[in-house]
């Protein structure tokens, strides 16, 4: 397997970095050495490009599939996707997941792809369709392997790895250390690189509590929520019932929240992490299958509406904020007859709320819905070239572009977003007309 470091350079670049963390020099250069990689880190930590750029150093010039990434979640093997996509590099990536058309993942791993990301489910099944052709595949990466083993992939990743007989680089990535893997993992001698307690990369994490002497919590929450909800904040709850349930109380108080969980379409889970990626919204209800792998950047508060059952959980929720050396705040609800965890951290504080003046909750931008994609043929570029030219809008009323396959996601000021509809109701992009509208 070839092997240089010319592509992490222009990388960088690309990326506008300046130099590499301590986790990618350190995975760079053990993956030179070793066949079998252990890599410890939490979400945040930089863990993804840190498997990326070994992956693109040593790719051949080849149309042939090389390396194969496992994701337990469809967000995250898409987040993989664009982190590798972002490196603007000449090889072809495909993501596989659940939910997402087959037909069209066969139609663009006809053209092969030299990456392929994906869940362990899909993957397995296309293995089996022989749509993917593991002959080739030097390099095999586990990303968030014990967040896979716990929600059931086992059987799947079990039968991949069990197809992938050339494979000479593998790469387990977890948030928590194993004493052993499993044996079908083929590492039997496997270099470990931790890096859980280097604080070096994330901001400084406040943990607080509020206490009612009732059994309302949602008073509580409503009282908390008015004080920081301002900023992106993320409320926990155990069960995606509970989501649901707290979601519509807060509603009829006005409040408007997003929900995530694992029920919910695909479409509907990436549209509410767009809305709170764009500061559109700014509060999401979820389940602890928001506190792994997804892409939502600069999260402030994190709140324990349940207390989940394990630490490990509660460390994950806490993972989603003060990361990428910004501050945050993690608070504990609690009801007259609850207590605090074990787990809690010892320095943790009782919320001041009487003190505070509440905040306002409406934010300054919506997300407007484009019922035009990539597989239109339409681009970032061709949306903000039509809200300035023909929409009126200058820069700062304009926020994040997110095109996916078949629509796009659009942030701009509140103020302005029905004289928007009215201005391009008639108009083309590339010759297409297009519905606008206000995201749901």
């Amino acid at each position: 397997m070839n092997f240089t470091i010319e592509r992490t350079s222009r990388a960088l670049k690309e990326l506008g970095f300046n130099s590499l963390k301590e986790i990618q020099k350190a995975t760079l250069e053990e993956f030179k050495k070793e066949n079998e990689l252990v890599l410890i880190a939490p979400t945040g930590s930089g863990k993804t490009l840190a498997f990326l750029l070994p992956i693109l150093e040593s790719l051949e010039n080849e149309p042939i599939t090389q390396a194969l990434i496992v994701a337990p979640a469809r967000e995250l093997a898409l987040q993989i996707e664009q982190v590798f996509k972002s490196l603007r590099t000449n090889f072809k990536i495909s993501c596989c997941y659940g939910g997402h058309q087959v037909k069209i993942e066969l139609n663009n791993l006809i053209d092969t792809p030299q990456v392929i990301v994906g869940t362990p489910g899909r993957i397995a099944d296309h293995l089996r369709r022989n749509s993917i052709h593991p002959r080739a595949i030097k390099t095999l990466v586990l990303d968030e392997f014990d967040k896979a083993l716990e929600l059931g992939f086992e059987k799947d990743i079990k039968y991949l790895i069990d197809q992938l007989e050339g494979v000479e680089k593998r790469i387990l990535v977890s948030a928590t250390n194993k004493d052993c893997l499993p044996e079908y993992c083929n590492m039997p001698n496997p270099k470990t690189l931790e890096f859980v307690g280097d604080r070096n990369y994330q901001g400084d994490l406040k943990s607080f509590f509020v206490k009612t002497n009732t059994d309302d919590k949602l008073n509580l929450l409503k009282s908390l929520i008015y004080k920081i909800g301002n900023e992106p904040t993320i409320i926990f709850c155990n069960h995606r019932e509970a989501v649901e349930r707290i979601n519509d109380l807060l509603f009829e108080h006005g409040i408007p929240t997003g929900i995530f969980h694992g029920a919910l379409k695909q479409e509907h889970r990436e549209r509410e992490l767009i809305k709170l990626r764009n500061q559109s919204s700014n509060i999401l209800l979820a389940t602890d299958l928001a506190s792994r792998g997804i892409d939502i950047p600069s999260i402030k508060n994190v709140i324990h509406y349940q207390i989940p059952l394990k630490e490990d959980a509660f460390i994950h929720r806490n993972g989603r904020t003060a990361r990428m050396e910004a501050n945050g705040n993690s608070f504990i609800v609690l009801k007259a007859d609850e207590k605090l965890p074990d787990f809690a951290p010892t320095e943790i504080e009782e919320f001041p709320l009487d003190t505070l003046s509440d905040v306002d909750l409406t934010t300054d931008y919506v997300t407007m819905y484009i019922n035009l994609g990539k597989k239109n043929k339409i681009n970032k570029v061709d949306i903000v070239g039509l809200f300035y030219k023909k929409g009126g809008l200058v820069k700062d009323e304009l926020g994040k572009v997110e095109v996916l396959d078949y629509c796009a996601y659009v942030a701009v000021k509140r103020t302005k977003s029905k004289e928007l509809i009215r201005l391009l109701k008639n108009e083309k992009i590339k010759k297409q007309s297009f519905l606008i509208a206000v995201s749901r």
